[in-house]
């Protein structure tokens, strides 16, 4: 029996550490999505910048207002992801520092 409850908790281990492997993977994806939306917004507000003073004008208050706000929106959500990112792997690695210190791990005879 202890045979199959050795089976089973290595099931286990490797279950946990694959749904921390997809985990971590859809947080690197949500980052590099929040990124391209910052370079995006902060593309727009350069466009307007540009138009304006090939214009010989400022951009309006209202408009450099909205693109400035997207801008620090997609980059607070890029460093959240970042921060989330960087917490689970933290917790990986914990977890793999446990594992390999873990006296339990043991044969038994």
């Amino acid at each position: 029996m202890a045979l199959w409850d050795r089976v089973r908790t290595e099931l286990d281990r490797a279950g946990r550490v694959a749904q921390q492997a997809f985990d971590e993977g859809r947080l690197r994806l949500e980052m590099l999505r929040a990124r391209r939306q910052a370079d995006g917004a902060a593309q727009r507000l350069g466009y307007a910048v540009y138009r304006a003073r090939r214009e010989a004008r400022d951009v309006v208050g209202d408009e450099y207002a909205a693109l400035a706000r997207a801008v620090e929106a997609a980059e607070a959500e890029a460093e959240r992801y970042r921060r989330l990112l960087d917490e689970a792997t933290a917790r990986r690695r914990q977890a793999m520092s446990f594992q390999r210190t873990d006296p339990g791990g043991g044969t038994t005879t």
